[in-house]
């Protein structure tokens, strides 16, 4: 049973690492322990749980339900270890967080630099996406997303204002082409529009006008991932761009960037740090939680704590 334990703990990190080599080293241990203890595993189940090539690794059918199945135990455990650590010391050891590309509040800085300074022991590990993924099957400790898709059973703390999302461009686009008065003008204009990936569809751009939200389909010529991008075409000149108002925030107030249909764009609920609702909450993530809630209280913002989401994820 032992080895079988230890078998599915190096299961768990080859999963999250998708590397035998990047696994290996996370756990102190050789490439070749860790292969013999998949193939020891995979004798056990009597199923194949990993794809192999001399590239890359990838979980099958069976081993994709495997990391499902163990991911919140060994969280667990993991937290539970951490929090023994760290009796009589502070908080301590690997912090990984996926963020959204577009919580400016929270990548811009101040806040994260502010938390390494007071926790010199925790080593931030921020990846920056906008896939949909599961923290716990990916072994992340949290997540920063915007609260409307956030899990229902997550514990979410709040890490910015309501959001605004807004249609902006250039005072020379302005000039050349004209204001729309509408969202229904946009498809007169050209826009540069965003995706999160190649198999995706852009974003369509989300209004709302008396009460009622509404999306509108642009057919941008300029479509990518990157929101900076996006903004340096705006800059030049290429377009309306639209997106998180703080993100535009800089360039609006030095008068780079102008915005448009201001009256169609109305306030939603803003991001949150998010993580799973669990007996052990590991030292170091409750250190997070604990410095974001003081900063958002020492910023003058009404904080409105931890709590459960209430609101599914859209369809």
């Amino acid at each position: 049973m032992r080895s079988d334990l230890n078998a599915l703990a190096v299961f768990a990190t080859v999963a999250e690492e998708r590397s035998f080599r990047a696994a290996a080293d996370r756990l102190g241990v050789t490439r070749s322990a860790v292969s013999q203890s998949i193939r020891r595993l995979e004798e056990t189940l009597g199923a194949a749980i990993l794809h192999r090539t001399t590239r890359s690794v990838a979980l099958t059918e069976a081993g994709e339900r495997l990391r499902a199945d163990i991911a919140p135990a060994i969280a667990e455990m993991r937290a539970a270890m951490e929090g023994v650590r760290s009796l009589g010391g502070p908080p301590r050891g690997q912090l990984r967080i996926a963020v959204s590309s577009i919580a400016e509040t929270f990548l811009s800085g101040p806040l994260l630099a502010g938390f390494a300074r007071a926790f010199p022991e925790i080593q931030l590990d921020i990846l920056v996406t906008d896939e949909d993924s599961d923290i716990v099957a990916m072994g992340f400790d949290a997540g920063v997303r915007l609260g409307e898709v956030i899990e229902q059973d997550m514990i979410a703390v709040s890490v910015s204002d309501d959001q605004r999302q807004l249609a902006v461009c250039s005072p020379v686009y302005l000039t050349e082409r004209g204001r729309p008065e509408h969202p229904r003008d946009l498809a007169r204009h050209r826009c540069i529009g965003w995706r999160p990936a190649p198999h995706r569809p852009p974003y369509r751009w989300e209004f709302a006008e008396g009460g009622r939200e509404f999306a509108v389909d642009v057919a941008p010529e300029v479509t990518t991932n990157d929101m900076g991008f996006m903004i340096r075409m705006a800059l030049s000149g290429a377009g309306i761009t639209f997106g998180m108002a703080d993100t535009f925030r800089s360039f609006l107030e030095r008068g780079e960037l102008v915005p448009l249909l201001e009256e169609f764009s109305a306030p939603f609920a803003g991001f949150y740090l998010y993580y799973p609702n669990r007996r052990n909450v590991a030292p170091k993530l409750r250190a997070l939680v604990d410095y974001v809630q003081r900063h958002r209280c020492n910023s003058n913002i009404d904080l409105p704590g931890s709590r459960r989401l209430q609101r599914k994820p859209p369809p």
